[in-house]
């Protein structure tokens, strides 16, 4: 990770973006304001995905602790075959 202030970056835009594409994160270190950092298209997607994995799992452990805990409804094919048709309806 590399860290630079923001005058360098306004400086020199053009050098910040060719370090992120080369897989390089910036830091931009603003001296009042919060700091932010500039990642690659890539690297952001890889960061959304992990976290809507990382969610998706909580979920699934939560489901598992239900199970566990015996929280279950149980419904006959029947019952969910009028469920969709009644989603469908709306």
């Amino acid at each position: 990770m590399i860290e630079m202030f923001r005058a360098e970056v306004e400086g020199d835009f053009k050098k910040v973006c060719d370090i992120v594409r080369e897989g390089e994160r910036v830091i931009v270190r603003r001296p009042r304001s919060g700091n932010v950092v500039i990642l690659s298209e890539k690297d952001y997607k890889e960061m959304s995905k992990a976290q809507r994995n990382f969610e998706y799992f909580n979920k699934l452990d939560e489901s598992f602790q239900q199970i566990g805990e015996g929280r279950l409804v149980e419904k006959t094919m029947q019952e969910l075959e009028a469920m969709a048709r009644e989603d469908v309806a709306r």
